[in-house]
């Protein structure tokens, strides 16, 4: 309490109640500092007012304007009330003037006014020097028109002078100028430049004609008395240089006027007429503005880019304008660079002049996104400068961009395009993200194990009709490819589809496979009403509800399609139904339901059959299945039926053998394990239990080189970038030194300097960078996956010219059978270290160094040489290249006399000629999968915009995603032992009913069939000549040729002898020929002219075979040089005249060839290991439909 007491301070003597309960009474020492003095002086009040403040400003300069507009009204109403007949002397009319006292009092008040007002803003613009402010041109002509009427009211006998107030239109004209620019000021927007120079000009003329129609009437008071009609007449005649000549000037004082006005107009006119013309053509390079009355009642996007070149601006026109829906729609292109000469002459085109406007400015400027109205936009596009120099900068500015954009129009949804995978982050906020090379290297990794899947996934996410010049083609190649080429991902609710709406509460594959049967349209993924996760072929598990969203692929949506409905009476015969049931089993080709789809203008029409039987095949009224495939015999007929329907004819001694059928699939499945689905059936060898993992160690040996490193599934632990999505792989349970990382330098661990010492079982796969990108993570992860099998991993080899920095190896050295080198691609040493011998795959990678150049489309120079050397040294090594610019796919595996490639260049220039999306696509590199140029990836940015869904179909399909629940994409090749299945309707069924796969396209390789030509003859010859080295048959000597709808058998034993039959006997022939060391020709050959043209075709042939035999001993010395063992090269083999393209979701009737890649989309085998039980030990008494699905399919 004594502590207490001290801390109350005493009271002071003086003080009020109030003090003490507000605490005011205690001592303080503080002082109250006031700021801003200056400004509390009357003079800078009044300042502050007329001058400083934008909006009182305002107020004052629009009384200013208004004020002298006023003074000029009176001037022309003192100019109607005057009568100068009332005057007899000539100077008397021009010096005075009769005026009324009323308008006198008027103006003398006006006058007062703009006087004390003039004498006011000089006092308070005084800044020293008061002649600069009385010698202004608006002061002198304030004292002008205004003091003569202050003197009027002292000395009243000069109340009649005549005053020039009409000269106070200048200055109503400098109040305007400086009232629009407050207004501006004041509601904080920049105004256009165009818009002050017109009002300038306009104001300007108007003030001329005032002066000399006032100043011709008043001094012709004295000549013709004209009225202000008859001034203006004659000012409007004489400025038009017309000169009628019917009103003149009579008395010299008006025509000194006249003169004056005459010179004032020739001087002050063209300098306005300069200024706005010059103003005029920087308008048209920056591109004006976009009209807000226009962005309220029309729709319109923005395309952000930092340089617009011609082919990413007509790659964006045509993929959006596509859709039908977005024909309406308005592009505006904000570019802070000039607007291209080429861009210039596109925009001027009538197709797009009216629906693209291109406006100058920058993305961080709100007063250029203000120009775009940016917040009106339905959507904004950012795209990234592939071809900037440094890619991080050019990231970085995107990411500004982005930025800018979001804080300016927070509702705006946003699609963002980023280069480098560690950037992507930044942009998490966008509706709609696409990295580039996140897409790239998974893109490219899938090439290697599932061919030409960058064609694939282009032809999805570009807009076609199927209507390119391939439909005119001889080739039947052509005319089927470019069919399948229109198929798209489309979307539809399943309870508002017809598509789909009659399998709700049947499994996913049973609706999968019978819409494909009966529409044509492949189901290949759903998501539900309660998630926003995509799921591809979630398998037989799934159940159909009507709240589903359904993914399909057909070539167009359901909403544009019409449906024509072929009823036909039920077939009886000898393996109906005796029941009456109709079949919808296919009867053969004559058989199958009719799904020619043709699409014209928006409208696709589908003829269908009569399928009244709901149920499916093989089944009962009940759903029961009535027969398990091929182990159950010929019990009943109605099964007897459907497996002599489904099975080869018996031939011979095999008529007894049990016989290959499909069975049906279900409607609802009980379990996974049910014998019908094997969902893990193919996978690597731990999955299967413990005889499978005995198995699968007997089929492949573990190296003594990293038998101490077990395999193990799980995820990655070091991840290179912040952002990548997490995946399922296969890895090392202890990381790798980054010592065993290098291939072609033996360490403490690995004593190996080249790849043959490894021993591996699988060829290599070769990627060749520039350098160790974060990027180059995803073209391993894809290739690890866990869904894998162990036994057909391909090695990686990274091929770089640079050593790789420590955090990429810390992420790599988990992932097994995974190495690099340093070299470079157009170094030949380096390419034999990297064991590309020994190698399936090389994929080349496009330089970010070389991806400008000085001349557009040379960026690619220096790869497709590369290339080209590769092919010529390598032949037989599949090349997979990346290219900067799509154009120059043509040059790849360029061949000079190649009459083909020609025949490929004419068609391509007719799609272009016709405005395809797509005027590449018959090129046989792209057909092939063997060329990918990134800007390929633009269109899925662009697709997003209509179908948000793209970019996650995208994602899951290239395995960047990894959804629970969701498939995967994967091949199966069709052997001689598949071929029974014969259709790939039939294929559909036996993937949905064995493995639950979902087929969407055929990868098809053909022999190419071209005329007898030079070149073929002599590789015919060297072919047939050189025989001391092993080599491998060609396709085009062993593979068949059929098209592919062709409805005739396959036939194996005409494969080899059917083709070219005379071309191999003459090469035969001349081969001998040139084998006799001076022997004489041919009987037929004696003339002198016959035996100088056979001397000149065995030089040229000679010439050939020492080309290619020269290159295989350049290869092999230089092996033996670096000291690597050239057994197993073989540089002779030659892929010869082959062509690969795709067919996406082709007919049920499309019938299956040897050698066929069909893509499959597999359910998630994770999704079904809880149900599996403890072990699953495969019986012996497996069914061969079985079979095919757990062993045939996984053939890549």
């Amino acid at each position: 309490m004594v502590e207490l007491e001290k801390e109350v301070l005493p009271l002071p003597p003086r003080y009020r109640f109030r003090d003490l309960l507000l605490g005011d009474w205690q001592a303080d020492d503080r002082v109250q500092v006031e700021f801003y003095v200056n400004e509390n002086t009357f003079k800078e009040r009044l300042k502050l007012f007329f001058i400083k403040n934008q909006r009182s400003s305002l107020r004052v300069r629009l009384f200013n304007f208004f004020l002298k507009v006023l003074s000029c009204l009176l001037y022309i109403l003192r100019v109607l009330l005057d009568d100068p007949r009332e005057e007899t002397e000539e100077r008397s009319l021009i010096i005075w003037v009769n005026r009324p006292l009323p308008l006198w009092a008027l103006q003398v008040l006006v006058a007062f006014i703009s006087f004390s007002e003039t004498m006011l803003l000089v006092y308070l613009s005084y800044k020293g020097n008061v002649w600069e402010q009385v010698l202004r041109i608006p002061f002198i002509l304030e004292m002008i028109s205004a003091v003569p009427f202050v003197i009027t009211v002292i000395l009243p006998t000069l109340r009649n002078l005549f005053i020039p107030v009409f000269l106070n239109c200048w200055l109503a004209k400098h109040a305007l100028e400086n009232m629009i620019n407050d207004l501006h000021r004041a509601i904080q927007r920049t105004h256009s430049a165009m818009f002050n120079q017109v009002l300038i000009l306009i104001s300007t003329l108007v003030c001329l004609m005032f002066t000399c129609i006032c100043g011709i009437q008043h001094l012709e008071r004295a000549g013709n008395n004209l009225t202000l009609f008859d001034s203006l007449y004659f000012c409007v005649v004489t400025f038009s240089t017309v000169g009628f000549g019917d009103v003149t000037p009579q008395i010299w004082p008006s025509q000194l006027l006249v003169v004056i006005m005459i010179c004032v107009a020739l001087i002050v006119l063209p300098i306005q007429f300069e200024q706005l013309a010059f103003l005029w053509m920087e308008r048209q390079k920056s591109g004006g503005n976009y009209s807000r009355y226009r962005a309220q009642t029309e729709k319109h996007v923005v395309l952000c880019v930092s340089c617009l070149k011609i082919d990413l601006l007509m790659d964006f026109l045509n993929e959006f304008f596509a859709h039908p829906r977005l024909q309406d729609y308005y592009v505006v292109i904000l570019c802070p660079a000039e607007m291209d000469v080429q861009v210039r002459r596109v925009l001027h085109i009538p197709l797009w002049a009216q629906r693209v406007i291109y406006l100058q400015g920058s993305a961080l400027k709100d007063q250029d996104l203000m120009r775009a109205k940016m917040d009106d936009a339905e959507a904004c596009f950012i795209l990234s400068n592939r071809f900037e120099v440094d890619r991080f900068a050019a990231d970085h500015q995107t990411i500004l961009r982005a930025w800018a954009v979001k804080d300016f129009a927070p509702n705006c949804p946003l699609y963002v395009q980023i280069l480098k995978p560690e950037n992507k982050f930044h942009v998490k906020f966008a509706d709609h993200v696409v990295c580039e090379e996140e897409f790239k290297y998974a893109m490219l990794a899938l090439n290697c194990v599932c061919p030409a899947t960058s064609t694939l996934i282009t032809l999805l996410i570009h807009s076609s009709r199927g209507q390119e010049c391939g439909a005119s083609s001889v080739d039947q190649w052509q005319r089927t490819y470019r069919r399948c080429s229109a198929n798209e991902v489309h979307h539809i609710q399943l309870e508002e589809s017809k598509f789909f709406g009659e399998y709700q509460g049947k499994s996913f594959t049973f609706a999968s496979f019978h819409a494909h049967k009966k529409y044509g349209v492949c189901l290949i993924g759903v998501r539900r009403l309660d998630t926003s996760n995509i799921l591809l072929n979630p398998g037989p598990c799934h159940i159909m509800s009507a709240s589903d969203t359904c993914f399909y692929i057909n070539i167009s949506k359901e909403e544009n399609s019409a449906f024509v409905r072929d009823h036909r009476e039920p077939m009886r015969g000898p393996g109906g139904d005796p029941r009456g049931i109709p079949q919808t089993i296919y009867h053969g080709l004559t058989r199958l339901p009719v799904h020619s789809i043709i699409a014209s203008m928006g409208t696709v029409a589908i003829d269908l059959h009569d399928s009244s039987d709901s149920s499916p095949e093989g089944q009962g009224p009940g759903g029961k299945t009535l027969g398990s495939g091929p182990g159950v015999r010929s019990g009943g007929r109605s099964e007897a039926g459907v497996a002599n329907t489904l099975a080869l004819p018996a031939m011979g001694e095999s008529a007894e053998e049990r016989r290959h059928s499909i069975a049906p699939v279900l409607e609802l499945v009980d379990g996974v394990n049910s014998a019908t689905f094997d969902l893990l059936g193919d996978q690597s060898e731990d999955e299967g239990g413990d005889e499978g993992k005995e198995e699968g160690i007997r089929d492949q040996k573990v190296p003594w080189w990293c038998g101490h490193c077990e395999w193990v599934k799980g995820y990655p632990l070091n991840s290179p970038y912040i952002g990548s999505s997490p995946a399922l792989c296969h890895l090392l349970q202890e990381k790798m030194p980054f010592c065993c990382l290098r291939l072609d330098k033996a360490c403490p661990h690995i004593p190996f300097e080249d790849a043959r010492s490894y021993g591996f079982k699988n060829k290599l796969i070769i990627v060749s960078a520039e350098s160790a990108g974060n990027g180059l993570y995803n073209f391993i992860v894809p290739l690890r996956a866990y869904y894998r099998p162990r036994k057909e991993l391909n090695p990686i080899v990274l091929l770089l010219e640079s050593i790789p920095e420590a955090d990429f190896l810390e992420a790599i050295c988990w992932f097994p059978m995974v190495f690099y080198t340093v070299g470079s691609i157009d170094n030949l040493d380096s390419l034999l270290r990297c064991g590309v011998t020994f190698a399936d795959t090389m994929v080349v990678v496009d330089k970010e160094s070389s991806m400008i150049a000085e001349e557009d489309y040379m960026a690619d120079a220096k790869t497709i040489v590369n290339v080209q050397t590769l092919f010529r040294l390598f032949p037989a090594l599949s090349i997979i290249t990346e290219l900067t610019h799509p154009a120059n796919m043509r040059f790849m595996q360029f061949k000079v006399k190649d009459h083909y490639s020609l025949a490929l260049s004419k068609l391509e220039k007719k799609e272009r000629e016709n405005g395809s999306n797509l005027v590449f696509m018959f090129r046989l590199p792209f057909a092939a999968g063997k060329v990918f140029s990134v800007s390929m990836l633009d269109t899925l940015l662009y697709q997003s915009f209509v179908k948000d869904y793209m970019i996650s179909i995208a994602r899951l399909l290239l395995g960047l995603d990894s959804m629970p629940g969701s498939g995967f994409l994967c091949v199966m090749k069709i052997t001689e032992e598949d071929l029974w299945i014969r259709t790939y309707g039939r294929l559909y069924q036996k993937l949905c009913s064995s493995t639950g796969d979902i087929p969407i396209g055929i990868y098809r390789t053909e022999a190419q069939k071209l005329p007898v030509s030079e070149s073929q003859v002599s590789i015919t010859v060297e072919d047939y000549e050189d025989t001391r080295e092993p080599r491998e048959p060609l396709l085009c000597r062993s593979g068949p040729h059929r098209n592919s709808t062709s409805s005739e058998p396959p036939s194996s034993s005409s494969s080899h002898s059917s083709e070219h039959p005379l071309l191999r006997r003459k090469s035969m022939q001349w081969a001998r020929r040139l084998s006799r060391k001076g022997g004489r020709g041919s009987g037929g050959a004696k003339g002198p002219g016959s035996t100088a043209e056979r001397i000149s075709q065995q030089r040229l042939t000679l010439f050939r075979r020492s080309e290619r035999q020269e290159l295989n001993s350049l290869v092999r010395t230089r092996m033996k040089h670096l000291g690597l063992s050239p057994t197993g090269f073989n540089g002779m083999t030659d892929q010869c005249n082959r062509l690969s393209y795709i067919l996406i979701n082709p007919s049920p009737d499309t019938r299956l060839e040897l050698h066929d890649v069909v893509y499959l989309i597999r359910p998630d085998p994770l999704s079904a290991v809880p149900n599996q039980g403890g072990s699953r030990k495969p019986s012996g008494g497996r069914s061969e439909g079985h079979r095919f699905g757990s062993q045939d399919s996984t053939h890549l």
